[in-house]
């Protein structure tokens, strides 16, 4: 499971650990990006920060783990070359690749979106707003052949996001029981997200 995890928040949490049960996977290895080619630097917590909180906050389930593999790499980080790296490392395991439902859509656009279909397997978790059933229209972008390895995953609704969390921490207000305790307290001791956009 890749994403910024800036910070990572209970709907990361519950996501993981209903593809875990659906999908009969043996473990979640969370994969904080180093660099995002996606997203802006501006209000994104270092990569260590980031790396720190997403610890923190999976370190009570055994059936998650933690990688430092694009937060160490130089320069961008791109799923295709993780997945390529993992791929490597054990070409006899069914790698999968958790996320949202959201980023399906633009994944034609990624750095060589083939290679994700070639190295792993997806699942479109649901997210509130964005209906699976949506999915079905990539068939034409994509392929049959690689709309076959994506799976679609109904996640308990928990309309909880990065950017909701941060705006509530700049507007001065709680973000208890939407992050983990331990996140809460790392955010408040680094002083993180206090500022602008």
């Amino acid at each position: 499971m890749g994403g910024t995890f800036n910070p990572i928040h209970y709907g990361h949490l519950v996501t993981a650990e209903a593809a875990r049960d659906a999908f009969h996977l043996d473990r979640v290895i969370f994969i904080p990006s180093g660099h995002p080619p996606h997203k802006a630097e501006a209000g994104l917590a270092s990569a260590e920060h980031r790396y720190l909180m997403t610890f923190l906050a999976i370190a009570p389930n055994v059936h998650f783990e933690l990688s430092r593999v694009e937060i160490e790499r130089q320069g961008p980080s791109y799923t295709s070359e993780t997945l390529r790296l993992f791929y490597e490392q054990d070409d006899s395991v069914d790698w999968f690749f958790i996320t949202g439902a959201d980023a399906i859509f633009e994944i034609a656009s990624w750095h060589y979106p083939e290679n994700i279909f070639r190295y792993a397997e997806l699942i479109a978790a649901s997210r509130p707003g964005y209906s699976l059933s949506r999915l079905q229209a990539l068939t034409e972008q994509l392929g049959d052949d690689r709309m076959r390895r994506i799976h679609q995953l109904e996640v308990p609704a928990l309309a909880i996001s990065s950017s909701l969390v941060r705006d509530r921490i700049q507007s001065g207000l709680s973000i208890k029981y939407l992050v983990p305790d331990a996140v809460e307290q790392y955010i408040a001791k680094n002083v993180l997200y206090q500022g602008g956009p």
